[in-house]
């Protein structure tokens, strides 16, 4: 929208009280979109560009742009992750069994590969898009259509297997029988909607891993220069008067909600009974937003650790518990179970964890929300959710709050300690291949590793 005068500087103070990106509302009647002429790939003439920024609600900030062309009338519209890439990939597996599973909700990045194992298909990284399991499938079959007129005439043998390829994709539209989906992202970007949340999809596996070093440099992550050789604790004095662990660092950086400008403080704590981690708290003054991240100070720990606690009190809501960014999350009471990644790393109480757990999925899951979802899944989700109220308010007794972490980086606090906490069992254990697969550990070489 153009304007003159005045009103250019008025519009200029009040965009910069705004966030970067923003969630669209029916108050704002009037969202900022950039326009720009660009040229059209089909015509060559001079098109026009719009883009947008946004906020998709229990997802991440994203990039909305469109293309339209007067003179060809030739449109395009993509979707690109306007955050950050994730520290690892995902991997989600679906096993569509019913045709009501087409409807599943399907956030594809540039990054991502879509591979349907029974018809050997591979959909190659691209275009992002926004759609479902069939609008993949029908993506394919127009793009596997184009030009065929064409190919009839110069290569018919070809075009005469394309066509039986397609007859085979909109077979699978039909789910006759079972067939796997598989949606696999080394920047960690995309999503699988899964209609049974809070409840774990039986027929879903999401799989956080490590990315190769091949998978970095493809997605433009830089490689890592390797630094001056310390013999330094994390915590201890450098030498000239600066300790870690009395001092709190302040660095800019971009709130991950709206993506403006904002301050990270980041400070090591030393906790009891535990280990030295490295907390980050993000406060932005545009949005409102607060969060804190928790990062472990050490490596990856020998046994992997499992912890159980029994829910009675008031006082064991307000237990301490850090939850790293690889732990599980489970309510064996509630049949609920929360996927590593979830909610990053988290240094609170057990009563803040359920808030956010509450949180996330009754308020910022457009998934769960408006006309289109069941009456089911909502009854279901709001049971849920009283559920979590009751243990908050202390109605129900006896829950169990398992936390469990392959890596050994997390923690609940003991009332007891050292003396061992009747209310909290501690299972350390030893890792299974998958688990040391989603860690990376099992491609890691750390011996003789400078001979190659």
């Amino acid at each position: 929208m153009k304007m003159s005068g005045s009103e250019e500087v008025i519009a200029s103070s009040d965009t910069l009280t705004k966030p970067l990106f923003r969630e669209i509302t029916a108050e704002d009647y009037d969202p900022e979109i950039t326009e720009m002429e660009s040229l059209c790939m089909n015509c060559e003439k001079q098109g026009m560009t719009r883009i947008f920024l946004t906020k998709i609600p229990f997802f991440r900030e994203v990039i909305v742009s469109s293309f339209a062309c007067d003179y060809c009338g030739n449109k395009n519209a993509e979707l690109q992750p306007g955050g950050t890439i994730q520290d690892r990939g995902v991997a989600y597996k679906l096993n569509v069994k019913k045709t009501k599973d087409l409807n599943r909700q399907v956030v594809k990045t540039e990054h991502a590969v879509v591979k349907i194992p029974k018809l050997d298909f591979e959909i190659s990284a691209g275009k992002s898009c926004i759609t479902t399991i069939e609008g993949v499938i029908n993506n394919a079959i127009e793009g596997l259509e184009q030009q065929q007129e064409q190919r009839k005439m110069e290569h018919p043998d070809v075009a005469l297997r394309i066509e039986e390829f397609v007859k085979k994709l909109q077979e699978l539209k039909l789910v006759q029988e079972p067939f796997q989906f598989i949606l696999d992202d080394p920047s960690g970007n995309s999503f699988l909607e899964n209609p049974h949340a809070p409840n774990k999809d039986p027929e879903l596996v999401v799989a956080h891993y490590a990315r190769t070093r091949q998978q970095d440099l493809e997605l433009g992550i830089p490689e890592e220069t390797e630094s001056a050789p310390s013999n330094q604790v994390i915590g201890q004095d450098d030498g000239e008067g600066f300790n870690s662990q009395n001092e709190v660092l302040n660095f800019q950086t971009n709130c991950p909600r709206c993506g403006s400008p904002c301050d990270t403080h980041m400070k090591v704590v030393n906790i009891p009974h535990f280990k030295e981690v490295v907390i980050m708290a993000t406060n932005c003054d545009k949005c409102g937003h607060r969060d804190n991240e928790v990062k472990s100070a050490g490596g990856i720990e020998e046994l992997g650790q499992r912890m159980e606690l029994i829910i009675n009190t008031q006082e064991d809501l307000s237990r301490d518990v850090l939850k790293s960014e690889l732990a599980t999350l489970s309510i064996p009471e509630l049949d609920f179970e929360m996927e590593m990644g979830t909610l990053g790393g988290k240094f609170t109480t057990i009563e803040g964890l359920l808030m956010d757990v509450k949180n996330q999925l009754k308020d910022l899951n457009p998934f769960l929300q408006g006309d289109s979802t069941e009456a089911q899944v909502n009854e279901k989700l709001k049971n849920f959710c009283q559920n979590v109220e009751d243990i908050l308010s202390c109605k129900r007794q006896g829950t169990r709050f398992v936390l469990d972490d392959p890596s050994g980086n997390s923690f609940i606090q003991s009332l007891c300690a050292p003396d061992p906490d009747p209310q909290l069992n501690i299972t350390r254990y030893t890792r299974t291949w998958e688990q040391n697969e989603a860690l990376g550990l099992n491609d890691m070489k750390t011996e003789n590793y400078e001979e190659h």
